[in-house]
Order: structure tokens, then C-alpha cells, then sequence
């Protein structure tokens, strides 16, 4: 049995997700939300569990390759013994137009085919219950066999015989055999063709998908991989994007930092349909905005959490689950994040930047209206009135409470995106309002984080801390890049957070001691900051390098190692895979060099 690893590839169709590992195993999924209990578990339950997964073993098995199908995350598995028979897996969830409506169960097809000699294989198919504390009771019929997992019951209907997958029997495969494991009903086709079908149309759904994006000129494996992965990440049914798919996959080696990250976070989905929409991928950002309309609606202009689940639930909280071992044996595994109970100012600028595109955005099919603006304004009122006050900040530290510079920023970038929108849409009054806003926060931040000894910011009023967030203020317009201000903050960034090629988000100790590995998303941060004073080639040098940290699926978790450039921290991070997309944008050659 292979070491749980962060080596990857997920397959899903943004009602269901599932990562599989490179021998072409199931080691985690979740039902029947991405938040779910784990259907399959193994990925948090040690190095050789008993269930939570669904694998294939070849008899003399000597080589095993694994690619995705070009432009799709339908995941091909090639399995190849050692006197030369072969065998392709082919895993995927189904996804693709169907009576006039997206067809996207909670279900995943798979297809074993031969490809040459007499492979002997064994299907092994043991989902969890309980949240991985037993296998999931089964019952079976003549085609099909039905697993009583927790939130869910699932169905598989084959045509291969029901018995080799229920006694795990080793057998010839001498024709392709077909697997859906999805709702407890009944498959209304003949499974072969079926599922067969199914595959083809969900490839020409997402190749259809990826060849209306807007990509540039360099590094388009890679952006399109990004962007496919964190359509994966949207819960499609109400506009909800989840941070990562995986929970308690810890920060580094037994450092207690194991988060559940399968929620949305309003500040990382932010980032994610800003890069996206950086693309042209429009449909997951008007969805999104439907997502926002409705906590704008529930907030009243009062509090909004940092954190909701993908059915906008604010009872998220955080719990310890002891029925599995954890990653590598690494406890604690939680359930929840308690993030929900955390002041984050910052949130009220990115619940407002993403939401006034709908005021100037001719191609969304719902367009902005004076009432949304005015439903928004409280967003605004309730930025305002919390600039200046304490939170946990972007990175939600648990005991300390500061004013933060960041979260102040987008407070500000909140009061003065609502001001452009008010003169967009003929409010002269409302825009006034919002501009004298967003002046006496700048008035305020200049004032409180500024330090004039070393002429840079603070990452807090009256701190002297460094935060890599601080980049982010030419991100969002409140300084220009070659501000000397800004300068100074980015050569004090460089001087203390960097440690080889990799960016720290911070390095003062916090409720869990020193950090130990950088944070992927920080370092493409640096990278865009690298280009922005001039130094383009060593911003693509460290690019090209944090390409290459990737796993063979092209995705990246949210951390790394300094010293191994080992991946940790949850998988596939949303965070980092923006980071990919934004700097591939930014670094690229332009079309008209080659056109």
C-alpha cells in the first residue's frame, strides 16, 4: 500500500468531487456535499487502512502511468503487468447537457478496458460509514450492489459479475467492463453504453468549457488545468466555492494546524472568480454572485461571518473527529472550521469588489440594479463603521487581535468601489458619500500603519510586524506599485518573509509556535511584486519553480516545505491555483508576438 501523499488528481462535476491517487486508487470523496462524510476515507486514515477506498489490483503489476484526458478531469489510469498485459482505467464524474439542464449526479462513472495481452485483475470496492469508523453495510442484487454509507446510500450497477466485486476474486478481464456508483436508484440503460456514453459526453462538455476560455500565450497547460480544477471546487447549486476539497491535511509534520477547508470562504472565493473571470469563465463568477446576494440579504447590514458552508449555513462549527488516524497518522482530523465565529473585516470588501462588476458586466445574463446597489451600501456602511477596529485578520489567528492592515484596506477598497459604482450608475449624492468614506479610511491607515522611520507599512495599526498581505495593496489600487512606500514594504517583505524562493505569510510566532513552511499563495504574491518593480526575469524564474512543485496532476496544496519541497497543508488549494492562473497572465508574452 502506497504512503498517503498529497500526489493527487481529482475528478469531479461540481456536485461531487473525489481525489485518486496515482495507482489509481479512490482515497477520499465526500457525500452528499463536498462537506460531507467521507465516503472514501483512506486519505485521513493512516498508511494501510482497512476501507474508504476503491482500487484496482493487477496480478504482476510492474508499471503504472496516469494522465488526464486533454482538456477534461476525466482521469486515465494505465495499469501494466510484468509480462506486458495492460489494462485503462478511465474515472470520471458525469457532467453534460441534458434535457435542457446540466446533467451532474452524485455519481462517478468508471471504465476498465484491456488494452493488451490477459490482465488478471481485482476490483476492491470498500466505502466508509461513521466518518471512516466501519465499512459501509452492503446489500446486493443481481446487477448491482448497495452501500448504506453515512448522509448517503450509494448504488453500484456493473456489468461486471457482482460477485468478483463483492468477494474481491481475482478474474481475467477480457472485455471492458463498466462501474457507476452513484444514487440508489435504478440505471435506466444498459450500464456499457451507458456509462460509455456518458464519458463522451462529459469530455466534450469540458473540452466545449476550456475552448471558450481566454488563455495566454505562455503556460497553458498549466492555466488550463488551474482553471478546470477550481470549477471542480464550485458547489454549482448555489454559487458556493470551497477553500480546498480535503480537511486536516496539516501545514507541516505534527504541527496540530490540520484545518477542515471544504466551506466557503468569502475572502478565498473572491480570488477565485477574479482569476477566473480573468479568463472569461463568467458562469462560475454570476453564480457566485448569486451565492453573495443572498448573505448580503441574510446579513441585514450587520455581520458576516468569514466562513459559511456551501448551502449558506452559519452553524459550521469545529469538532474533532477520533474515528480515523489522520493523514499520516497526524491527528487532530476536524470537522467544521472555527473561523465562523472570527472577526475578519476584510470580508466586506470582497463581498463588495466581486458584486459591483454586475453593474458594469453586459454579459451577465442578471446585470446589476440600483436596488442591488442599494442592498450592497450596507455592506459598505457596515466596512466603514469597522476599519478601525480589532479582528483576526486574513490569516485568523485564534489569540491575537490587532487592526489589521489588510483587512482595513479592503474596508477601504469596499467604500471606494461603491463610490465609482454610484457615479456609474447616475448617484452623485451616494457616490460622494462613498468617496469621503474611502478618504478618511486612507487618512486613517496612513496615519496608523505607516512607519516613517523605515518608511514602509505595518501589517497592523501601531505594529512594526511584516505580513505578506501587505503586497496586496497595489492589488487592489490603494498605492501604486513604485509608491516609495510600497517599495520599501516590498524590499521588507523580501528581507524577512522570504526564505529561498518561497514567501512566508509571516514568521513571528503564533498560537501554534513558529510557522515551518511557506504559503504557496504568498509566494505568487511575490511573484506579481517581483514584476511590478522591474524584475520580470527572476519573476519568472521563481515561477517556472513553483511550476514544477506541482503534482502530476498539475495542482498544488497550500503549503511547502523549505528544505524538501514537499508539499502539505489541504489539496487543491484554491489559493495557489489562482496564484497560477494570475501570474501565468501577468508574466506571459503577449498573442500579438506570435500572431
Amino acid at each position: 500500500m502506497t504512503r498517503p501523499n498529497l500526489d493527487l488528481a481529482p475528478i469531479g462535476n461540481c456536485a461531487v468531487s473525489a481525489l485518486i491517487d496515482r495507482d489509481g486508487r479512490y482515497v477520499w470523496a465526500c457525500a452528499p456535499r463536498v462537506d460531507g462524510d467521507p465516503v472514501f476515507s483512506a486519505l485521513m486514515d493512516g498508511d494501510d487502512p482497512e476501507h474508504g477506498f476503491w482500487d484496482v489490483r493487477m496480478e504482476g503489476l510492474k508499471h503504472v502511468a496516469q494522465a488526464y484526458v486533454r482538456n477534461t478531469p476525466v482521469l486515465r489510469t494505465v495499469l501494466t503487468a510484468e509480462d506486458g498485459a495492460a489494462v485503462e482505467i478511465l474515472d470520471f464524474a458525469p457532467r453534460h447537457p441534458q434535457h435542457s439542464r446540466t446533467y451532474r449526479p452524485l455519481a462517478f462513472g468508471r471504465l476498465i478496458r484491456p488494452l493488451q495481452g490477459t490482465p488478471r485483475i481485482r476490483v476492491r470496492l470498500r466505502p466508509s460509514a461513521d466518518w471512516g469508523a466501519r465499512p459501509a453495510e452492503r446489500t446486493t442484487g443481481s446487477n448491482h450492489v448497495r452501500y448504506l454509507c453515512t448522509g448517503a446510500v450509494f448504488r453500484l450497477t456493473t456489468d461486471c459479475p457482482v460477485s468478483h466485486v463483492t468477494e474481491e476474486r481475482l478474474f481475467r478481464l477480457e472485455r471492458p467492463l463498466a462501474f457507476f456508483f452513484g444514487p440508489d436508484e435504478g440505471y435506466d440503460q444498459d450500464v456499457g453504453p451507458g456509462v460509455a456514453a456518458a464519458l463522451e459526453r462529459t469530455v466534450a462538455y469540458w473540452r466545449d468549457w476550456v475552448r471558450k476560455l481566454y488563455l495566454p500565450l505562455d503556460w497553458q497547460e498549466a492555466v488550463i488545468r488551474a482553471a478546470i480544477t477550481l470549477k471542480l471546487c464550485a458547489h454549482e447549486e448555489t454559487g458556493a466555492i470551497v477553500a480546498a476539497m480535503t480537511t486536516s491535511v496539516p501545514e507541516f509534520p505534527q504541527s496540530g494546524r490540520n484545518w477542515d477547508y471544504r466551506y466557503c470562504w468569502i475572502r478565498d472565493a473572491y480570488y477565485v472568480v477574479r482569476a477566473l473571470n480573468r479568463l472569461g469563465a463568467v458562469d462560475i463568477l454570476e453564480n457566485y454572485l448569486g451565492y453573495l446576494r443572498n448573505l448580503v440579504d441574510a446579513s441585514g447590514g450587520g455581520h458576516v461571518q468569514p466562513v459559511y458552508g456551501v448551502g449558506l449555513e452559519e452553524d459550521i462549527d469545529e469538532s474533532v473527529v477520533e474515528t480515523v488516524q489522520g493523514y499520516r497518522g497526524m491527528k487532530p482530523v476536524r470537522v467544521g472550521n472555527q473561523a465562523r465565529e472570527h472577526l475578519q473585516h476584510d470580508v466586506y470588501g470582497q463581498i463588495v469588489l466581486p458584486l459591483v462588476q454586475s453593474f458594469y458586466d453586459l454579459r451577465l445574463l442578471r446585470p446589476g440594479a440600483v436596488e442591488d446597489f442599494h442592498a450592497l451600501e450596507k455592506v459598505g456602511e457596515r466596512a466603514f463603521v469597522m476599519h478601525d477596529q480589532v479582528d483576526a485578520g486574513l490569516w485568523e489567528f485564534r489569540t491575537i487581535a490587532r487592526v489589521h492592515t489588510y483587512s482595513s484596506a479592503m474596508c477601504w477598497a469596499a467604500c471606494d468601489r461603491l463610490a465609482k459604482a454610484a457615479e456609474h450608475l447616475g448617484l452623485a449624492a451616494r457616490a460622494e458619500v462613498w468617496r469621503e468614506r474611502a478618504t478618511i479610511i486612507r487618512a486613517r491607515i496612513e496615519a496608523e500603519a505607516f512607519l516613517p522611520d523605515e518608511g514602509r507599512f505595518g501589517a497592523s495599526f501601531g505594529g512594526r510586524e511584516l505580513d505578506a498581505s501587505l503586497l496586496q495593496l497595489t492589488d487592489i489600487g490603494f498605492l501604486d506599485p513604485m509608491d516609495p512606500r510600497q517599495v520599501a514594504t516590498f524590499d521588507a517583505i523580501e528581507r524577512d518573509l522570504k526564505k529561498g524562493p518561497y514567501l512566508f505569510r509571516y514568521v513571528e510566532p503564533d498560537d501554534f509556535g513558529e510557522p515551518e513552511t511557506a504559503f504557496n499563495f504568498c509566494t505568487f504574491w511575490f511573484i506579481e511584486a517581483l514584476h511590478q518593480n522591474g524584475r520580470t526575469d527572476e519573476a519568472r524564474e521563481i515561477f517556472e519553480a513553483m511550476l514544477s512543485r506541482r503534482t502530476h496532476a498539475g495542482l498544488l496544496s497550500e503549503d511547502i516545505a523549505v528544505e524538501t519541497d514537499e508539499l502539505w497543508g489541504n489539496y487543491p488549494q484554491t489559493y495557489s491555483l489562482v496564484g497560477v492562473i494570475n501570474c501565468a497572465v501577468l508574466l506571459s508574452r503577449s498573442w500579438t508576438d506570435v500572431r
